[in-house]
């Protein structure tokens, strides 16, 4: 069963890149751009990872992650948040598994996502 790999951005075309760049690399990957509905998204679907762009509309990534951390059904679900806006320590502190500060390239995001789907 393939692993999989639900990521949130509000820029749609990030969300093609990275949706077909998983892919490739053999993860079922599910895309949101409605940071409103996350949370039912993933108790639904029930990734192994989740992706968070930090900056958003509505809700932050690092808003959205304590809310997953603190949840009874995701708390144990990695979390990698992508930013440009801040620094590691201030995103670590919302309970996020790693962070990616972009511009990445594809060759650290996918150390980063494999690093924490196949070690948890």
């Amino acid at each position: 069963m393939l692993k999989r790999i639900l990521i949130l951005d509000d820029n749609l075309d990030v969300l093609d890149v990275l949706k077909e760049a998983l892919s490739y690399e053999k993860f079922d990957v599910e895309i949101t751009s409605n940071s409103q509905n996350i949370i039912d998204i993933a108790k639904t679907w029930q990734p192994n990872l989740l992706i968070l762009d930090y900056k958003l509309t509505g809700p932050n990534g690092d808003d959205i992650c304590r809310k997953i951390k603190s949840h009874p059904q995701l708390f144990d679900i990695p979390v990698i948040i992508c930013s440009a806006y801040l620094n590691d320590y201030d995103l670590l502190s919302c309970g996020c598994d790693a962070v990616i500060a972009k511009p990445f390239g594809l060759d650290e995001l996918m150390d980063k996502v494999n690093g924490l789907v196949y070690c948890n």
